[in-house]
């Protein structure tokens, strides 16, 4: 899941701090790291997923990447209509805005998939970076009444999975501030990328 990497539309908190045009080339420059390390593995098919949805066929994105707008809603209900929207079988879901992502996490949370209900990569603000659902027998439903952007979002979702397994990848952090800016900055390159990544067939 991604914003369209345009001065106002991403990155609002980080922009407050470096300004709206160094927000902006860490948006698309984090982006474009993480398609590079992650769309062309064929362990998965990646899928990007874009808010607002009308840039969802913008020449920013890579020809050979799949896209899709997000549709409306809270973060919650958003995640929900990738889940259900898609074919069958284990899928996660992972924002752009964390540079320390490696196809490695990808490939975990999907092997948690083969015996758990649901997978988390925590994130360092009580949040998480990652959220996967094996999506059978059924689609559960673990976003309703979460707190998003605060340090209850993880907690607030394990309730509503209580009773299921769970499995848990790293924890990492995403860039939200001038600090996480600087740190992140050996990770990025150039190119652009994806959002939900699915389990091929076979």
């Amino acid at each position: 899941m991604t914003k369209a990497p345009v001065a106002g539309a991403s990155k609002r908190r980080l922009a407050a701090e470096i300004g709206s045009t160094q927000a902006t080339r860490f948006a698309r420059s984090a982006a474009a790291a993480l398609i590079g390390r992650l769309g062309r593995d064929a362990r998965w098919q990646t899928i990007l997923a874009v808010s607002p949805d009308h840039f969802a066929n913008s020449p920013i994105w890579p020809a050979t990447s799949k896209t899709s707008g997000q549709g409306t809603g809270d973060l919650g209900q958003r995640m929900q209509r990738l889940l259900k929207a898609n074919a069958p079988g284990p899928l996660v879901i992972i924002g752009t805005d964390i540079p320390a992502i490696r196809a490695t996490h990808i490939a975990a949370a999907f092997r948690l998939l083969g015996s758990r209900d649901a997978v988390f990569g925590p994130a360092i603000d009580g949040g998480y970076w990652l959220v996967g659902l094996r999506r059978r027998p059924r689609l559960l439903r673990p976003f309703a009444q979460v707190r998003w952007s605060g340090p209850h979002a993880l907690q607030d979702t394990l309730a509503n999975l209580a009773g299921h397994s769970i499995g848990f990848v790293a924890t990492l952090g995403d860039v939200d501030s001038a600090e996480a800016y600087r740190l992140s900055a050996p990770h990025f390159g150039r190119r652009l990328l994806p959002g939900a990544v699915r389990r091929s067939a076979g």
